[in-house]
């Protein structure tokens, strides 16, 4: 088998919406349409596996010195192979690379961004632009959402 992390590319977006797409039909995720894709195409990595992409992740600087970790997603038939854990990390170190003291995640897999070092945190410490997206795209928001806020502070 042969797997390598790496920056998106253009080739990647219908592979990246799709494997989105597959979460987000189950309420696990977020949807997103090709135009965010595109638009933040560099925010994106992707795992391929034997020349196909098997995970995608993505590191959002939303403002000065924060970033959420956004879109992480493993195909089911590559789940437990450590694709999650390589891909949090590389957006963790662009991040790094980038400045940024603290990374937040929104989450329903709470137990393996803990593993991770991630730390609780409410959600309402959020700032209110992590909310447009929820407010227009989820229909759990506001009453009904149950995912959890999780923080890391980065060296």
């Amino acid at each position: 088998m042969n797997m390598t992390i790496r920056k998106a590319t253009v080739q990647d977006a219908a592979a990246i919406k799709n494997l989105i797409g597959e979460y987000a039909e189950k309420g696990e995720m977020l949807p997103r349409a090709f135009g965010e894709i595109y638009d933040s195409l560099r925010d994106f990595h992707v795992c391929e596996v034997d020349g196909a992409v098997a995970g995608v992740a993505a590191v959002h600087i939303g403002w000065e010195g924060i970033a959420e970790l956004r879109s992480v997603a493993v195909s089911k038939g590559h789940i437990g192979m450590g694709i999650g854990t390589r891909l949090v990390n590389a957006c963790l170190d662009d991040a790094r690379e980038m400045g940024v003291r603290e990374v937040f995640v929104l989450t329903y897999v709470e137990g393996f961004f803990r593993k991770m070092g991630f730390d609780s945190a409410e959600r309402d410490s959020l700032p209110q632009k992590v909310w447009m997206e929820c407010r227009n795209k989820c229909v759990k928001y506001p009453d009904k959402c149950n995912e959890t806020a999780l923080t890391l502070q980065l060296d």
